[in-house]
């Protein structure tokens, strides 16, 4: 079965299929990539997979979890961009820390080349940030802590 095949919203397909030929590859890359890390945390939940302003985009289904992720291009057509919700907080500290080599559009997407190998393990990170960018931390275990004493505490 192909990336493709598994897309069962026929306008996400569309969408899709309406990106250069150069960019098919590296996109179905990016979408396995952001189900993967929201399967790999068990917070994040069912993801919706829809179009937001005619671009692939992801969210949790349940509300108050994380903020939507969108796929497309830069303006000029030369990148893949990797777009988040330009007022949360997900670029600026991908970019202060691990991303600050990578190339940004201001604070709404990270750009890659499409001809490039995928940052997979970098980009888990704001990927992981978004889809969880509602919930508080998870509390660290202390040593000899059980989880029921830090959930009562």
């Amino acid at each position: 079965m192909t990336a493709r095949a598994d897309i069962t919203d026929p306008g996400v397909r569309a969408a899709f299929d309406a990106f250069p030929d150069a960019f098919h590859q590296p996109l179905h890359d990016l979408r396995r990539l952001i189900l993967e890390t929201a399967e790999d945390d068990p917070r994040v939940g069912p993801l919706q997979e829809t179009l937001k302003w005619g671009q692939p985009s992801w969210l949790p289904a349940r509300p108050r979890v994380g903020t939507t992720i969108r796929l497309g291009t830069d303006r000029a057509g030369a990148h893949l961009a990797l777009f988040f919700h330009c007022q949360t907080s997900v670029i600026r500290d991908f970019r202060s820390g691990p991303g600050k080599d990578m190339r940004f559009d201001g604070n709404r997407a990270i750009l890659l080349d499409p001809g490039a190998p995928l940052p997979r393990e970098l980009l888990r990170l704001p990927i992981r940030h978004a889809l969880t960018y509602h919930l508080k931390p998870a509390k660290t275990l202390k040593a000899g802590q059980s989880e029921h004493q830090t959930a009562s505490s």
